[in-house]
């Protein structure tokens, strides 16, 4: 999918980045239902990373929502084209060194396939597990109250599936995982990666 550039590219050296930042550049891509917890372990992962010095960049699907993907809705083309500039921005900063943490419900395998497409083996599949009702439960954007009361529209795990990730890199099962921990289990899989020790 991705095009040739223009003009040949004349910048530094991938390898030169990581090394004056002492990391390898990745894409963490936590996906999971809503109020699963992505952002709030991506958020606990920025802090602990940046007291470690590495230089994280976090791009949360909500936040993306209000400038880059702000003219997209929920439709499946929407869906589709939200991933894949996600995807493209985020290979942008993990070309240039930077460990980058995307947080995005991602509700189908072939949307998880297509960011896969883009970043390579830069591409950890992240799943943040929690069913539909303790996600309903937790409801820390007052969304499942909405969806509920037919507010939303195109809600996913309500009027739109979600498709559980069938080989994830990681599986952080929030309903028995505590922040903390979910925290711990990903920078097992940094270190055990050689991406960030």
């Amino acid at each position: 999918m991705s095009a040739t550039h223009i003009h040949p590219s004349t910048t530094l050296p991938r390898h030169s980045k990581e090394v004056l930042l002492k990391q390898k550049g990745c894409v963490l891509w936590l996906c999971g239902l809503s109020g699963s917890g992505k952002s709030t372990i991506a958020n606990a992962l920025e802090h602990v990373l940046h007291d470690k010095g590495r230089f994280v960049i976090r791009l949360d699907g909500d936040n993306l929502r209000t400038g880059l993907n702000s003219n997209l809705g929920f439709s499946d083309e929407d869906r589709l084209e939200n991933i894949r500039r996600t995807a493209e921005l985020a290979k942008v900063l993990a070309d240039n060194g930077v460990i980058v943490l995307c947080s995005l419900i991602t509700p189908r395998g072939h949307l998880r396939d297509l960011a896969r497409g883009i970043l390579g083996d830069d591409f950890a599949e992240i799943y943040v597990k929690a069913d539909y009702a303790t996600c309903e439960a937790r409801d820390p954007k007052g969304l499942y109250a909405k969806a509920a009361a037919g507010e939303v529209k195109q809600f996913t795990g309500k009027d739109s599936s979600f498709e559980e990730p069938q080989e994830p890199d990681l599986i952080l099962d929030t309903e028995k995982l505590s922040v903390q921990d979910s925290t711990f289990e990903v920078l097992e899989f940094l270190r055990n990666k050689g991406i960030a020790s």
